[in-house]
């Protein structure tokens, strides 16, 4: 692993990122970065209050860009490093739920704190059909009453959004995983078939489409 000491896992919600993070990093012994899903105002987002999804955000993006600092501030590499999130999908959500005025603001606090986050040297991106993504989410909320009801339609805006932004992705090599057929629990077999492909990365983008 010694071309990829740092390895950040994406995908929409319900995608599975950080089963993935928690099974690869401790086959890999790494060190976990693990995104902090407490915020206080999601809620009030999740109800609609007017302005929430601006203080969301900006949570959000504050909250990570102290993490990626702390991050880079160590020594990040000693050993490998897996993150089950990218900065840089921090604009996906913000184009997203943003209105004009809003995202004019961000942006500007956007580009001064992204200078100070390292970039991974691998991505990893999980994929699936919004269909999927629906069911899992929809599986998740029975599951736990606390978890957030996603509508239909955002759900199929923010798969969208995601497929938009990986496309045209090119800041650091990109893996893409098609999880639509996968168990999602990430089994000793599916991980080891995954470090291999990782082990097999060069530059650019590569598609891969695991065993179910």
């Amino acid at each position: 692993m010694e071309q990829f000491r740092y390895i950040a896992i994406e995908g929409p919600l319900g995608v599975g990122k950080a089963a993935l993070a928690d099974r690869l990093g401790a086959r890999l012994d790494a060190t976990m970065v693990l995104d902090d899903g407490e915020n206080p105002f999601l809620a009030d987002f999740y109800s609609g209050r007017q302005g929430s999804a601006f203080q969301a955000q900006l949570f959000f993006t504050l909250a990570r860009h102290r993490q990626q600092t702390a991050l880079r501030q160590s020594d990040l590499f000693s050993q490998v490093t897996v993150c089950d999130y990218l900065f840089e999908r921090d604009k996906i959500y913000a184009y997203l739920n943003l209105d004009d005025n809003e995202l004019f603001i961000y942006q500007r606090l956007y580009e001064l704190l992204a200078q100070d986050v390292a970039p991974p040297d691998l991505v990893i991106y999980l994929q699936s059909t919004t269909d999927v993504l629906r069911r899992r989410l929809r599986e998740r909320e029975k599951a736990d009453p606390e978890f957030p009801h996603l509508d239909d339609e955002y759900i199929r805006e923010l798969n969208e959004a995601y497929t938009h932004f990986f496309f045209h992705y090119t800041s650091t090599p990109l893996l893409v995983v098609e999880t639509s057929q996968l168990d999602l629990s990430w089994g000793d077999e599916a991980v080891a078939d995954l470090e291999r492909q990782v082990r097999a990365m060069g530059r650019g983008t590569q598609y891969y489409v695991p065993r179910a």
